[in-house]
């Protein structure tokens, strides 16, 4: 149980998005404190670690957990390694939010799924943040009230100013369009059932041999119709949008809301340049509804069925996009466990 002090968290993985988080929970969110980084890179595990009174710097998962001043473990490393630190989360029965990909494929997420039914209880919880971000929200409970009648259709644009050099086609639909492989399963109360991906002219933006951009079709349980473009180098900033098509009107989000200046002759504003500003926001809601729910005893937002979920879409998705052609997504019944 976490101390009077709050809830002592282990942050694996100390790269961008787990140095953010450590900012996070150290900055940010009330109820908790960082008591341990974790990194295979030891000197920039020991460097974060000392900007915080009371964290250990660690390069092993296993010798974090093992500390008395560990309740809880946030996951932040690179995917692949994800189902090894899940393995030893629940191995010592610790609440943990994990970044996205839970796991990478579909084979590494069963296991997890029936590692956390062997425990008898649900402890991890998986880092789809648009569920967090206030335009998201207010769409999904704009859909859910039904005053504009069934969804039948949803458009979303992906853009990023560029990739990393490392990025594939691949992981254009497993680490990028698998948001949106979760906002269309949240926002629509239902599965996607089968993927199409549509390959354009290159952008000359894109690095030799990347097909970017890509547009990818989701099929629905409902019959619903769902595009995604994801641009990876559209060249000007990082945007998200969605628009949602139903039987008596239509509503967008992800428009641009910050400041407007007007002079000169015309008028604009900035675009973010990448997800941690874009979504600063709702990242901050997430952790902080996390900590909050472990310190009640509880695991709530998406669970390890709705990582598992994301990964049969984007395994379909690589497929209609190595082979081409529409294919469906194959997945195991829901266990009662996480109905």
């Amino acid at each position: 149980m976490p101390s009077e002090r709050g809830l002592g968290v282990a942050v694996v993985g100390t790269g961008k998005m787990g140095a953010d988080h450590v900012r996070r929970l150290h900055d940010v969110i009330s109820g908790a404190r960082v008591t341990a980084v974790v990194d295979i890179e030891a000197d920039r595990a020991k460097s974060l670690a000392a900007t915080i009174d009371g964290c250990t710097a660690y390069t092993e998962t296993a010798s974090a957990l093992a500390s008395q001043e560990v309740d809880a473990v946030l996951i932040a490393s690179p995917g692949p390694a994800h189902e090894s630190a899940l393995i030893e989360v629940l191995g010592r029965d610790l609440p943990v939010l994990c970044e996205k990909p839970m796991t990478p494929d579909t084979a590494s997420a069963l296991r997890i799924l029936e590692a956390e039914q062997r425990l008898g209880r649900r402890r991890i919880q998986v880092g789809f943040m648009r569920r967090y971000d206030a335009e998201y929200v207010k769409l999904k409970r704009l859909i859910e009230s039904g005053g504009l009648g069934a969804a039948l259709m949803l458009h979303q644009r992906h853009r990023n100013l560029a990739m990393p050099p490392a990025f594939t086609d691949e992981m254009l639909i497993t680490s990028s369009v698998s948001h949106e492989v979760d906002a269309t399963r949240w926002l629509l109360d239902q599965e996607i059932t089968a993927v199409t991906v549509h390959r354009p002219t290159a952008s000359s933006l894109a690095p030799t041999g990347m097909n970017d951009p890509q547009f990818v079709l989701f099929e629905t349980t409902s019959g619903a119709l769902v595009d995604v473009e994801i641009f990876g180098h559209c060249g000007y900033g990082y945007q998200v949008q969605a628009e949602a098509v139903c039987e008596r009107g239509t509503v967008r989000i992800g428009d641009e809301q910050g400041l407007r200046i007007s002079a000169d002759g015309r008028w604009g504003g900035d675009v973010p340049p990448d997800y941690v500003e874009r979504f600063e926001d709702a990242y901050d809601r997430e952790v902080q509804a996390w900590v909050d729910a472990t310190r009640r005893g509880e695991i709530t937002g998406p669970s390890a069925w709705d990582g598992y979920a994301a990964a049969a879409v984007c395994e379909a998705g690589v497929v209609s996009q190595r082979e081409g052609g529409r294919t469906e997504v194959e997945m195991v019944e829901r266990p009662a466990f996480y109905a």
